[in-house]
């Protein structure tokens, strides 16, 4: 891009931009969503720039045909080269330090490209797909019926993020991975650690304020402990393979050769990681709507034909996964602003699933929206591998809530998690009526 064609691209005013990046924000979601709607209007692609250097200058794309080409096109738009999630500068350097020189604290599918990344994603894609899925839904009934379980042993008011959202979806993966139970309490810290590390009610740091290194430094304690534990977990699954996730992934080749060690790790924790939080966050988004409509709650307890639709709007409304960075692999452009080799990309799925172009009313929770194309599982090729995964404990857990739960409403304020990345409720209290 030319120095011209530089100074005539929309740049975001300071407050802008730091709103874009703040974890803060990301917490406070009317706020948010407005703003994504005034940038979408004036600026779906504008620049992010950096006036004292504290990140690298990227571009912002908040419109929906935009991110979903940009999410098809893994030709154009990679996820190797820079950090696929957004870090400030002092964080992306203190990751290159650890792995030597690599951005990305975890090699993972999401940090992959062609034509190593449809190797790997192959190893366990079959095992998600809905055919198989089938075999282990008994066990996730039985864990969706033990946990509305104990949600009604503590009613009538309740935490629902403490008790329900955050240990389901946590029990039903590390179950699928091979993961004793005892262990679950040890992966729920590290998971929050990792992906709440913005946010000090959630990682369990302590910190008001966390610097760039200090947030990353959290995260890397928490890879390093993942690591551990699943070195251990691949050789008694070498030893003794069975048929879960855990077995493939320890067992598997790719080209002939195993997994190395730091590859293998990137896989588990991608799974362990990536398969709670973003159900957890979705599910609450779920309970929160409903507990704010009871005639929708009542619909759906009468049919529950309607669940398909209120899960799918939860993943859309809720976007758990808020953004992911890509980088040009080539000049090109993207909603008529020209895009350089070489130039960071943020694809913001809040604010493409909030796009009216797309989503009629896309504030309003409606079960009964069809089509509902969302972007909260990405698109093409690095669409996730858990959605049909997600979409079905979902469905199983409401089921069990709604054989249970005559009534709910809120019994205080819900809270968001501060978190540019991976985000959603921390806190949602409810009163409810149990039978």
């Amino acid at each position: 891009m030319s120095a011209g064609a530089a100074s005539a691209a929309p740049v975001l005013s300071p407050e802008q931009g730091r709103a874009v990046i703040d974890p803060a924000s990301y917490a406070q979601w009317d706020a948010l969503l407005d703003l994504f709607d005034e940038l979408r209007a004036q600026a779906p692609v504008a620049r992010v720039e950096s006036p004292d250097g504290i990140h690298p200058p990227f571009w912002l794309v908040s419109r929906y045909d935009d991110v979903m080409r940009i999410s098809k096109d893994n030709a154009t738009f990679l996820n190797n080269p820079q950090t696929v999630v957004f870090s400030l500068t002092q964080g992306i350097e203190f990751a290159k330090s650890l792995t030597g020189g690599s951005p990305h604290l975890v090699a993972s599918l999401v940090t992959f490209d062609a034509p190593i990344h449809m190797k790997y994603r192959k190893l366990t894609q079959e095992w998600f797909m809905p055919k198989n899925l089938r075999g282990v839904e008994d066990e996730i009934r039985e864990l969706a019926q033990a946990t509305v379980q104990r949600l009604v042993d503590a009613g009538p008011e309740a935490d629902f993020v403490k008790l329900v959202s955050a240990p389901y979806p946590l029990h039903v993966v590390m179950q699928i991975l091979g993961v004793p139970e005892e262990d679950e309490a040890r992966m729920l810290m590290l998971t929050q650690q990792m992906f709440g590390g913005q946010d000090e009610e959630l990682s369990g740091s302590g910190m008001a304020e966390m610097t760039p290194e200090q947030i990353t430094q959290l995260v890397a304690g928490a890879v390093k402990d993942f690591e551990a534990y699943f070195a251990r977990l691949t050789a008694e699954k070498r030893a003794n393979p069975t048929g879960d996730v855990a077995s493939t992934i320890a067992n598997a080749t790719v080209d002939g050769e195993p997994l190395n060690s730091r590859d293998m790790m990137g896989y588990y924790i991608i799974l362990a990681a990536a398969g709670h939080d973003t159900t957890s966050a979705s599910t609450a988004g779920a309970m929160l709507a409903l507990a704010r409509d009871p005639e929708q709650f009542a619909r759906v307890r009468a049919d529950r034909s309607l669940l398909p639709g209120i899960v799918e709007e939860a993943i859309r409304w809720t976007s758990p996964v808020q953004h992911f960075m890509r980088t040009a692999a080539a000049d090109t452009e993207v909603g008529g602003q020209a895009i350089a080799k070489g130039d960071w990309l943020m694809i913001n799925y809040v604010a493409a699933n909030h796009d009216p172009a797309q989503f009629h009313d896309p504030r309003r929770f409606d079960a009964s929206r069809s089509p509902n194309r969302h972007l909260a599982f990405g698109a093409g090729a690095h669409q996730c591998l858990g959605l049909h995964l997600a979409r079905l404990e979902m469905r199983i857990l409401f089921e069990a809530l709604l054989d249970r739960i005559d009534s709910v409403e809120l019994a205080g304020e819900p809270a968001r998690a501060k978190s540019t990345f991976v985000g959603g409720l921390k806190a949602l209290p409810l009163r409810f009526l149990a039978r």
